[in-house]
């Protein structure tokens, strides 16, 4: 490892947090196949992705429930129940968000994620309290893979691209950012970031 890094930025969800965004359906939902197709052609992960970008959860509701009227109630759970998404932590790296802020490491994090579902997530989260900054795409209406968002974050941030290490569980957007000049670690599991944090002589 020749360049030294500075800073490292986490990603969110599926990297501090498990998300299963079916999960509260589970429950409201019972048969598989009617919950599928829920998932699938009313509150598709494309339609999500809107509320990441930046659109009001209370207008997307609104316009789904006028186009699926008889599931009105199952999209209002959507926002209502967001939390639900979220069992818990990925095993493993609450311990080395600690760890490195033992370091002194700095740390920050780029997430997709909605305005209004962050709202009600980020208080349920301490850990979070470890980070300096957290750009949130449903705030800033731009998200990941947009290089845009890369460029916020190295001016909010206050260091050059290749002194930050960003981890992320989206190939597409770890790729944008070493488009942007940044290293980046495609997140699998916890071990395998371990072993690239000591790597480059962040931990133990």
């Amino acid at each position: 490892m020749t360049q030294r890094i500075e800073a490292v930025v986490f990603d969110v969800g599926k990297v501090l947090v498990e998300w299963e965004r079916d999960l509260p359906f589970r429950e409201l939902i019972p048969d598989p196949a009617e919950r599928a197709w829920f998932m699938e052609e009313v509150i598709p992960l494309s339609w999500h992705g809107e509320h990441d970008a930046g659109r009001d959860a209370e207008e997307m509701i609104a316009a789904r429930s006028a186009e699926f009227p008889d599931h009105a109630h199952l999209i209002r759970a959507w926002l209502d129940r967001f939390n639900d998404t979220v069992p818990g932590p990925v095993p493993g790296s609450p311990e080395l968000v600690e760890a490195l802020h033992a370091a002194g490491v700095p740390l920050y994090a780029i997430t997709n994620f909605g305005a209004d579902t962050w709202a009600g997530f980020r208080p349920t989260f301490p850990l979070l309290d470890r980070f300096r900054d957290i750009i949130v795409s449903g705030v800033e209406k731009l998200a990941k893979p947009d290089p845009a968002i890369y460029h916020l974050a190295q001016r909010r941030f206050g260091h050059a691209p290749e002194a930050m290490l960003f981890i992320d569980d989206s190939l597409p957007n770890v790729i944008s950012a070493r488009d942007c000049g940044w290293n980046a670690h495609h997140f699998t599991e916890a071990g395998q970031l371990a072993a690239e944090l000591r790597a480059h002589g962040l931990i133990d």
